[in-house]
């Protein structure tokens, strides 16, 4: 079983999305989850706003916080569940959902790998681990690009630039 919302510290998620200007928003269990792409206990996204139930998978919550955080302005601008993107924004959202997971206690990158990996992420290296150890540069470099990360491989704590 995957990760979810409801077995992490609520404050570890919150402490992360603020330092992103970004909101958590909780859904009751059984309701859908307004802005949700793929529906069902799927994270949602609109605008700044990140909706979780406590079944929401904790990869998908970071993967849709990382997509606000690497989408441009102009996107997040009217941002509303779906957040668009292509090839290269996508991977850098990998990418930085990875590097995000080690700074929330419960969870960390071998969880996160097996998390991504048990949910059907695919990788052509036959693993998120695998991709983000050995095929990743490109990721990295377009993150580092927009100044989500810096040249240690570490959050700046901003959105693209």
């Amino acid at each position: 079983m995957v990760l979810t919302c409801g077995e992490i510290a609520k404050t570890g998620l919150v402490g992360l999305l603020t330092r992103y200007s970004m909101v958590l928003e909780w859904v009751a269990d059984g309701q859908v989850i307004p802005g949700s792409f793929w529906g069902d206990s799927e994270a949602g996204l609109i605008g700044n706003r990140l909706l979780v139930r406590l079944d929401t998978p904790l990869h998908s919550a970071l993967h849709e916080a990382c997509h606000y955080i690497c989408m441009d302005q102009q996107r997040r601008d009217g941002l509303n569940t779906d957040a668009g993107g292509g090839y290269d924004e996508e991977n850098g959202v990998n990418y930085l959902q990875i590097l995000l997971s080690g700074y929330i206690p419960e969870c960390g990158r071998a969880r996160m790998f097996a998390d991504m990996d048990e949910w059907g992420y695919s990788y052509r290296l036959g693993s998120a681990q695998a991709w983000f150890e050995q095929d990743a540069e490109d990721a990295m470099q377009w993150l580092l690009r927009f100044g989500v990360i810096d040249e240690d491989d570490k959050p700046t704590w901003q959105v693209r630039q």
